[in-house]
């Protein structure tokens, strides 16, 4: 079969990864990718491995740049893409045969009735164990740029569809091999903290306060007991552990840095009353 044909065959969509130093995962995201998406662009952001290779190899079109903010890949792989109905994918996320065949049923009917779609995204621990009993993610990962834009903060997870935009769920899930070991685990959650305490929080100072001094435990089980995570075995509990101390580090961030603003608006408080007298 020719390409032409092959891509005619696919969604009118188009799939973009933002990947760093992902060699082993990003060829089968890619490649699970193309059942569904008519380009796959891959913005890379100075790998020092072996991640462009595989993403060339495996199909995908590569954008390489310099390390840089989360903000600026995912705009320019938004930017880069040729269709608008845009399929945004983390490496080691897998498009599934039955979301591949939802999609096709959706685009093939015309153009889809809504702005942007939610789907469940299922985590596959280290063991190969797909997480079926606790309860899925469920991200905005397919929309419409002419209607909606990822945002410009780089806290991916914060996506939140304006009011008046459609939005509907689809039942095909997502695969998320998240992580390679607790240790892989636990650097990709200290940089989600760091990259998200840089966004304005709506959380008033006194609720950053509380939450910082009582937050942690009330993480713990809301990850562990409220979603589910207790039936996954062991996997399950030391995801969420590590997940609830990276959600409370993220409001220690934040707490410290509005002590250390304190600090200085009162030095500089103090400044200026020794320079009146």
């Amino acid at each position: 079969m020719r390409r032409s044909e092959t891509d005619e065959a696919r969604p009118p969509v188009s799939c973009y990864i933002c990947p760093i130093d992902e060699e082993t995962r990003i060829e089968a995201t890619v490649q699970a990718a193309l059942r569904v998406a008519r380009e796959v662009v891959v913005v890379d952001s100075g790998s020092t491995d072996r991640t462009v290779v595989m993403a060339r190899a495996a199909g995908a079109r590569v954008i390489e740049r310099k390390r840089s903010d989360p903000r600026d890949r995912t705009r320019a792989g938004e930017d880069a893409c040729r269709r608008d109905w845009l399929l945004y994918l983390d490496s080691g996320e897998i498009v599934t045969e039955e979301l591949a065949r939802e999609m096709h049923d959706l685009f093939h009917a015309g153009e889809p009735s809504a702005d942007a779609f939610r789907l469940p995204v299922h985590c596959v621990d280290p063991s190969g164990r797909i997480w079926k009993n606790s309860r899925p993610r469920r991200s905005v990962k397919l929309y419409d740029r002419r209607k909606v834009r990822l945002p410009v903060h780089g806290a991916e997870d914060q996506f939140h569809v304006p009011q008046g935009l459609r939005v509907r769920r689809l039942r095909g899930p997502i695969l998320d091999h998240a992580f390679e070991d607790i240790g892989h685990l636990s650097r990709k959650q200290r940089d989600h903290a760091i990259r998200q305490a840089r966004v304005v929080d709506p959380n008033p100072p006194w609720l950053i306060t509380l939450k910082v001094y009582l937050g942690l435990p009330c993480f713990f089980l809301c990850s562990y007991v409220v979603r589910g995570r207790w039936l996954e075995g062991r996997y399950g509990f030391l995801f969420a552990v590590v997940a609830s101390y990276y959600r409370w580090y993220r409001y220690a961030i934040l707490y410290r840095r509005r002590l250390r603003r304190l600090r200085k608006q009162r030095t500089g408080t103090s400044k200026s009353a020794a320079a009146r007298n």
